[in-house]
């Protein structure tokens, strides 16, 4: 078997084609997700704090090349533009945010999936006569003969 034939067998598998497809819809959920927390989550969540804006919440580590200002940086742009090393706290909180929410509708997605998925039906096994059943039947059977 060629290696020709060997990799389209492997990519024309179900479960290869349907990573595939997962990992298509995943990235674009994602982005979603991310749209989410950074534009409608943490924006009132900044608020209730006191007006903090999360995307620029950071440390300085090391000033740049630009030296900084007494009072900081306002953004973390700006940090960034005059070369400073910083701790980016606030896009960490985002995505430990974005990630709960994406593992939440990945819980309830699996549990919908698990709730259709019906139990295969038990079949018992029939009970096993009891004794006076047993001697019953071998009466039966030798009054037959």
């Amino acid at each position: 078997m060629s290696i020709a034939s060997e990799f389209k067998e492997f990519i024309m598998r179900g479960n290869v084609i349907d990573l595939a497809v997962g990992m298509v819809i995943g990235t674009a959920f994602s982005g979603i997700v991310k749209s989410l927390v950074d534009d409608v989550i943490m924006p009132p969540i900044g608020i209730l704090l006191g007006g903090v804006d999360f995307s620029n919440l950071f440390i300085t580590l090391k000033d740049g090349a630009t030296p900084t200002p007494e009072a900081g940086f306002a953004t973390l742009e700006a940090a960034k533009a005059a070369g400073a090393v910083t701790m980016n706290i606030g896009l960490f909180i985002n995505t430990i945010v974005s990630f709960l929410i994406i593992a939440a509708c990945i819980f309830m997605v699996v549990k919908a999936i698990n709730s259709l998925k019906k139990p295969a039906p038990v079949e018992e096994a029939p009970a096993e006569p009891s004794e006076d059943i047993v001697l019953l039947r071998e009466i039966r059977d030798s009054l037959k003969k």
